[in-house]
């Protein structure tokens, strides 16, 4: 493992003063010392991610830089003149410009006015409309985006809303770019298109601040990676010359085996479902289907069952959940939940058949920023008992110093809002909620989405403790490993329909991906192919693996 005694790298070749320079850099919160005279730099022409778990202080030093907090002590300067911001728009004036992990324009007004907001031509003194749909044009074509400038935000996929937020980060021409989370949301070919566009801005000297847990995009795009933990600056290194065993030690603390022994529990037949449970399905879903939504789909999940939903983004993955979920309505097929034919019309009632949803947008449709960590965990609960019946106050402290508790949730208090809690710790106060209802399935879309290895390990632990304990889960991801360890059994979507069912025996990563991309339409009765033929056939078209599986 590298020194953890403020290891510091090399400057770049030719000894470049950096773009930006953070000393001494301190602030604390009620109950917490978010950072710990910490020391932050970067260089023109770099790419540089920021790394830990999640509250090791990255979102905070992110704000620090762009002027949302001020600090108890430290000095910032860009390009060697000390600066103070008052705020981010302060800060983007001076160059810096950042892209959030949840999207932070507006809805409600088309592509083009969130483009150029706050920068719309003018004139004869009023907005010169067409001027700034052309604008508009032009800048998403750098991101090989064709979108009508007209379209309403939110009528677009997040994965668009993602893209688009960078094209108007982008059209500031900011010397320093920061980027939280990008590719949270994107597909392989839209994080290669992504990747393209850092690589030009970092030719044309750009400074950019790359926030990811995807290890393997952080080993691709970075030059040079610093590492917090517990909001003290742990190293900073040159990305070549750190190991990834020797990077997730540096910021976990410890070493992470944990997820092999999960992937070995489950797959070894460790987990035994109760027999008191029964053998007939929990939920049986016979044709449901959803006009323009997703294709007839046939789905069982038995109790103690962990049924993982495999695909492409787009795929119908989060379709069919939102279905059983009671979000949206199925327009025909049949649903039988604990042997009980149903019609779910809204979330409520999926609540009363003990169904709960967690949502992959957990800041637009999980948890409510100004709510308290308790109020936020009680939330659901609440509801089902009906606003007239609320419950008693010790009651509700009760639950959620249990919930705080049981789930590690990282909190100064139950008081605490949840929106001063990093993405992990949202994400496990989201997973209490759903857990203080008592479902028999929960159903969670991109549960560890945006979190680090620590937090996501936790969660992963709680799934398989749940389904040991008879809860039935439906588990979405985008990473097909995590899929693969803590499923039972996996359905592969394509194009908004089943593709695949299949069994989790000796799947591995090449296999799924190849289903994902050929699989049989007809789903069932699927036959695998030898595994070297099924990783060659997509290379014909052009494909490859991404560079962490040819390792």
């Amino acid at each position: 493992m590298p020194n953890s005694a403020k290891t510091r790298a090399p400057a770049p070749a030719g000894d470049p003063a950096p773009v930006v320079e953070m000393s001494n850099i301190s602030i604390s919160f009620p109950g917490v010392k978010a950072l710990d005279n910490v020391d932050f730099r970067m260089f023109p022409g770099e790419v540089h991610s920021l790394m830990g778990e999640n509250g090791a202080g990255k979102s905070t030093l992110i704000k620090v830089l762009t002027g949302v907090y001020g600090v108890d002590s430290g000095v910032i300067r860009l390009n060697g003149k000390q600066v103070t911001f008052s705020g981010p728009a302060q800060a983007q004036a001076a160059g810096i410009s950042t892209v959030y992990q949840e999207v932070n324009l507006l809805g409600n007004l088309t592509v083009a006015e969130n483009v150029m907001l706050g920068r719309e031509p003018r004139r004869f003194g009023g907005i010169d409309w067409r001027a700034m749909r052309r604008r508009s044009v032009e800048i998403l074509a750098d991101l090989n985006l064709d979108l009508d400038p007209n379209s309403q935000l939110d009528s677009h996929s997040l994965a668009v809303q993602q893209l688009i937020a960078l094209a108007r980060a982008i059209d500031v021409k900011a010397k320093v770019l920061i980027l939280d989370e990008p590719t949270s949301s994107l597909d392989a070919e839209e994080v290669a298109e992504l990747f393209r566009v850092i690589r030009a801005l970092k030719e044309s000297g750009v400074a950019i601040l790359f926030v990811s847990h995807f290890l393997d995009q952080v080993y691709e795009i970075s030059d040079r990676l610093t590492v917090f933990r517990n909001g003290q600056l742990v190293g900073e290194y040159l990305t070549p010359e750190l190991l990834r065993i020797d990077l997730v030690q540096a910021m976990i603390g410890r070493e992470l085996s944990v997820l092999d022994d999960l992937h070995h529990r489950v797959h070894a037949g460790d987990r035994e479902v109760d027999p008191d449970l029964g053998a007939e399905p929990f939920l049986v879903a016979r044709e449901i289907t959803r006009r323009g939504s997703i294709a007839p789909i046939d789905l069982d999940i038995g109790p103690g069952e962990v049924v993982g939903f495999a695909g492409l983004l787009g795929s119908g993955r989060t379709e069919v959940a939102r279905l059983i979920g009671g979000i949206d309505r199925a327009d025909s097929g049949q649903l039988v939940v604990a042997g009980e034919e149903v019609r779910l019309r809204s979330p409520r009632q999926a609540i009363r058949r003990r169904i709960a949803y967690s949502s992959e947008n957990r800041r637009s449709e999980g948890i409510v920023d100004e709510l308290s960590v308790r109020e936020n965990i009680i939330l659901a609960l609440q509801a089902d008992r009906g606003w007239m019946r609320p419950i008693p106050r010790k009651r509700q402290d009760e639950l959620s110093a249990s919930y705080i508790e049981a789930l590690n949730i990282r909190t100064p208090s139950a008081e605490t809002p949840v929106r001063n809690l990093s993405g992990g710790n949202q994400q496990k106060v989201l997973l209490a909620r759903w857990l203080a209802i008592a479902p028999r399935l929960l159903i969670l879309d991109e549960p560890t989405r945006g979190i680090d290895v620590g937090a996501k390990a936790e969660i992963q632990k709680l799934v398989y403790s749940l389904a040991d304990n008879g809860m039935s889960v439906i588990f979405i991801s985008a990473e097909l490993e995590e899929v693969l360890r803590l499923s039972n059994r996996i359905i592969v979507l394509r194009d908004r329909r089943k593709v695949a069912e299949l069994e989790n025996d000796e799947l591995d990563v090449y296999a799924l991906l190849a289903l994902i991309a050929e699989g049989d339409a007809a789903g069932d009765g699927l036959v695998l192919e030898p595994a070297e033929p099924v990783a060659e056939e997509p290379e014909k078209r052009g494909w490859r693996p991404p560079r962490w599986l040819q390792r």
